[in-house]
């Protein structure tokens, strides 16, 4: 047994670590039957440091995840290296394994840059430019080009630049890019939080004469940002800035910063515009004619440490077909619909030469790009060659949701060769596999993944193309479960959680959307509610006990929110602007019962969530029970009818525990009967989808689960599969072949909400999910559950303790049952098989004893297979 997968802070190697007490994690890898630690020791140095720091001794512990940093107080700057050794179950050495982590800069003192940017009295006016003037953009308007020579004597040993943007910002060295970080700083709460980022430049300054540069544009700080028709500058200031400091070590341990301020220059180069919504601007023939900064701010503000996986280009599609519907336009299919940018080669243009490229998710009926939906949104990219014999034209500081690009002014001929697509979102490593015999559901995991790695870009937004791209709390808390299957978020939640409390009034009501930006309301049910849902999420899934603190006191005071406003404790009073289920088709559920069924569903994570943090529950006990009560006395009626009768409204009261056991099997019944009378179609919107799969399958009605999951008929996923989507729409009607599209005024083809059924496909298909009290997946629940027109289905998944697989095979009426249990866990594996006895592995029999779905057996770590008569 090894450790492996050392992390601090949810992070591997963390450069510029904020955090005063970091916590540190590792996982366990083995081949052998029932390994696990019994023991671990910690011990830490610092670089260039002959001692050790911290020497946590050998505890007696299985623990692995999320332990403190229990040494002395963290230094700024400081590289440390730390070393965890374990003991197995029999108290044998069983390995070690080592790590780093390097903190940023933790307090004040350490800053000594200063804001600079562009004089304001040259600032461009805040109303937005008209086409014409984006086509000859205002040069006062152009992104910062900032500027700053220095010499060394000798080269520094250490090297790090600490920078951010009231923007967002790319720095470079000596004429080279630094890092590869994209859209820089991301976007937070920025007058509570703006995020800083460290560099490891040590190989780019060299002796002699060096200069520091940096390229800022707009980005969420000073641009279009959701679908506020006015320029929305007045959100957060009016123009861009830039903050950094180059720290440089030296061998004979002096210690010199080069930091903004006074003497550095700033002009307008190449990007002349750039706007995260609008597009990108290069006009290659220009270099930055520079004139002295000015200073705008000496205070830097409420920084931190990035926290989180930062925006990367994760990979590259090339042209999967280019065609010319007419002369000088083309057309560009990269196969897949996406989020990025596309990267274009230009050959032997003549120099002032414009070449423009739009962006679409679609074609319309003529084959050409629809971009209706798109509304306020441009997404147009504008390139005036230089005139050189190869140039790429790659936009930096925009991006866009499209699988069509249109290209003209183009010269000669554009190849497959010539176009790029670059996909771009947080780097969340991605953890998740899940596969099946039926291609169909294949490609509606494949458009659930892919619609994950679009919308998780700096906050979890709703959609990527429009005017619009804002961080709704709804779609995340429905979507979560799913995000956490196919990827590791936990920091990238985590990090989004402070910007959801931070948008808490002073009422105790969540916003909407975080950060809160347009929609400056009280949050609607549902949506509000993430505030407390995802805090528990991310405790159940990552044991990450620390955000669950944090998070506890806007929790409750949500809950007391909706509670004094509704002391009759039926939610239909405060409501925001209550959405109820939606999008739903053909239904509609009431929004009272919505509302009333998650008040009482928040309630009790809030008590659950007490308990784990050792404060008081009663109370909220106590009112969860009420709530409870009043909703079956006002909405059930005593032949297990729900009011309103929908499907979502049936799944709520399942889900969340709101009716008398006597009544259950009675609305599961309801439930059915409308989904079968509606030729197994389903009615669910935003709310509800994300219940439709486990709660049908919890309640023997896997056989309805899979035929909504293989229902190609509208409305269904497959029937937008059908029609060409590799994303997930945000409307079941995005397109219809009686109807054609819908309203342009909202119609997103690349919306993960209604991908909710990703956990689904994981936790039931394949079977991986844990037991109500476990936490980061230490007790498995393995139910592997056969169904529909599946032969085989299998997940693997890599949870904070280590892999975890499960699936399962038919042939003929022979099951075979795959599992895989990481050291240290446990798993309760349920065998869906007619006759227990004929449990095998390895042909010999095996005891399981009966339940109510065959056969159970009890499993430590390990790799297993089993066959059984199904």
């Amino acid at each position: 047994m090894t450790p492996y997968g050392l992390t601090t802070e949810q992070l591997t190697e963390p450069l510029g670590l904020g955090e005063p007490r970091p916590r540190l994690s590792w996982k366990l890898r083995s081949d052998r039957r029932g390994a696990a630690q019994s023991a671990y020791r910690i011990t830490a140095t610092a670089e260039d440091c002959d001692h050790v720091l911290w020497d946590s001794g050998r505890r007696m512990s299985d623990e692995t995840l999320l332990i403190a940093w229990d040494g002395p107080a963290l230094q700024s700057a400081t590289r440390y290296h730390w070393r965890v050794e374990v003991w197995d179950e029999r108290g044998e050495p069983a390995g070690t394994a080592q790590s780093w982590f390097e903190t940023g800069l933790l307090h004040r003192d350490d800053w000594t840059a200063v804001w600079i940017g562009r004089d304001p009295v040259s600032l461009p006016p805040v109303d937005p430019p008209t086409d014409e003037e984006r086509s000859f953009p205002d040069p006062a308007a152009a992104p910062l080009h900032l500027r700053h020579v220095f010499a060394v004597a000798e080269r520094p040993v250490r090297a790090r630049l600490y920078a951010t943007a009231r923007g967002v910002y790319e720095p470079s060295l000596n004429d080279e890019r630094v890092g590869d970080l994209e859209l820089a700083p991301g976007w937070t709460e920025y007058h509570r939080r703006l995020q800083y980022q460290t560099y490891d430049v040590t190989d780019r300054v060299r002796a002699g004469t060096n200069v520091l540069a940096a390229t800022v544009a707009d980005g969420w700080w000073s641009g279009h940002v959701g679908f506020d028709p006015s320029r929305p500058a007045r959100h957060y200031g009016l123009a861009p800035a830039w903050l950094g400091q180059l720290v440089l070590d030296f061998a004979d341990g002096s210690r010199r910063t080069i930091a903004t301020g006074d003497g550095w220059l700033e002009g307008a180069g190449a990007v002349r515009a750039a706007d995260l919504l609008m597009g990108e601007f290069v006009d290659a023939r220009r270099t930055p004619v520079l004139r002295p900064v000015a200073v705008l701010d000496r205070e830097p503000g409420p920084l931190v440490a990035e926290p989180d996986h930062p925006i990367r280009i994760t990979g590259d599609l090339p042209a999967t077909r280019v065609w010319q519907p007419e002369p000088g336009r083309w057309l560009v299919d990269f196969g897949q619909n996406l989020v990025g940018r596309v990267a274009l080669t230009v050959r032997a243009a003549t120099a002032g030469a414009r070449i423009v490229v739009r962006h679409a998710e679609v074609l319309d009926d003529d084959g050409r790009l629809y971009r209706a939906n798109l509304r306020r949104a441009q997404a147009t990219d504008t390139y005036v060659s230089a005139g050189a014999a190869t140039e790429v034209f790659e936009p930096r500081f925009t991006f866009h949701g499209f699988r069509y690009a249109e290209v003209t002014g183009y010269p000669g001929e554009l190849t497959q060769h010539d176009a790029v697509a670059r996909v771009l979102h947080n780097d969340t490593p991605f953890t998740g596999r899940f596969a099946c015999s039926e291609p169909m559901v294949n490609q509606l995991d494949a458009n659930i993944v892919w619609g994950q790695r679009g919308n998780f870009l700096a906050v979890p937004t709703d959609c990527p193309q429009r005017d619009e791209r804002l961080g709704w709390l709804a779609d995340a808390q429905v979507f979560a479960p799913t995000a956490t299957r196919n990827a590791d978020v936990s920091a990238f939640f985590a990090r989004w959680m402070r910007d959801v409390v931070d948008g808490q009034d002073d009422d105790g009501a969540f916003r909407d959307v975080a950060p809160v930006l347009v929609l400056d309301r009280e949050g609607a049910p549902a949506w509000g509610d993430a505030g407390v849902i995802i805090p528990w999420l991310l405790w159940r899934t990552y044991g990450d006990r620390r955000v669950l603190e944090r998070s506890f006191p806007a929790m409750a005071a949500w809950v007391g929110h909706i509670h004094r406003h509704n002391p009759e404790l039926l939610w239909q009073h405060r409501t925001g602007n209550s959405y109820g289920d939606w999008l739903q088709v053909e239904a509609d559920t009431p929004r009272d019962v919505l509302a009333t069924a998650y008040f009482a569903h928040s309630t009790r994570i809030v008590a659950d969530a007490a308990d784990v943090l050792g404060l008081p529950s009663a109370e909220h006990r106590a009112l969860h029970a009420a709530i409870r009560a009043r909703f079956i006395e006002t909405y059930v009626g005593a032949d297990g009818t729900v009011e309103g009768g929908t499907q979502t409204a049936y799944l709520l009261a399942l889900a969340f525990d709101l009716l008398p056991p006597e009544l259950v099997e009675a609305a599961v019944e309801h439930l059915a009967a409308d989904i079968e009378k509606r030729g197994n179609r389903l009615t669910t919107g935003f709310v509800g989808v994300s219940l439709l799969g486990p709660v049908l399958t919890e309640h023997r009605r896997a056989d309805l689960a899979y035929a909504l999951l293989h229902q190609e008929e509208f409305p269904s996923w497959n029937y937008s599969i059908r029609h060409g989507a590799t994303t997930i729409w945000e409307r079941w009607d995005g397109w219809t072949e009686h109807g054609g599209f819908q309203s342009a005024a909202m119609n997103s083809f690349n919306h993960y909400s209604l991908g909710s059924i990703g956990d689904w496909l994981y936790g039931r298909v394949a079977g991986i999910d844990q037991a109500p009290d476990s936490v980061a997946y230490r007790e498995l629940r393995l139910r592997p559950t056969p169904g529909g027109q599946l032969t085989w289905a299998r997940a693997e998944q890599e949870t904070a303790r280590g892999p975890v697989a499960c699936g399962w095979s038919l042939d003929g009426d022979r099951l075979t049952v795959t599992a895989t249990v990481p050291p240290g866990c446990t798993a309760v594996l349920e065998i869906p098989t007619c006759d227990p006895g004929s449990v095998r592995e390895n042909e010999a029999p095996v005891t399981a004893r009966p339940s109510a779905g065959g056969a159970t057996l009890r499993l430590v770590s390990g790799r297993y297979t089993f066959t059984a008569t199904y």
